[in-house]
């Protein structure tokens, strides 16, 4: 039998990692959520941010809510590919449009697809 080298595992995501991230992007912290559409997973960030007076989350339920993310997107393996795609993007959250980033399949998506 063939033993392959391991690969080095990716530092995982936090929510403060990630809450920086955005804040040093684009200035705000804005909302982020996955969407499956047409079996894939996408990391979308939205256009609504926590300083908005009208955004419809608490600091501490926004804060929850990146934790779960992280949780989530750490495990399905997916954190390398989210922070470098946050940190290289040249687009910025528009009223009314969302970024979309498809998160490349690495064989445990489907598990996570209902």
């Amino acid at each position: 039998m063939l033993w392959a080298p391991l690969q080095p595992l990716a530092m995982p995501l936090t929510a403060a990692e990630l809450l920086s991230i955005l804040r040093e992007r684009w200035g705000a912290s804005y909302d982020l959520q996955l969407h499956r559409r047409a079996g894939r997973l996408y990391l979308q960030v939205m256009w609504a941010y926590l300083e908005q007076q009208s955004f419809p989350l608490s600091e501490e339920d926004y804060l929850l809510r990146l934790e779960q993310l992280v949780e989530q997107l750490n495990g399905i393996g997916q954190a390398e590919a989210v922070r470098n795609w946050l940190q290289t993007t040249r687009d910025k959250p528009r009223l009314g449009k969302a970024l979309s980033f498809p998160l490349p399949d690495q064989g445990r998506l489907s598990e996570f697809l209902l």
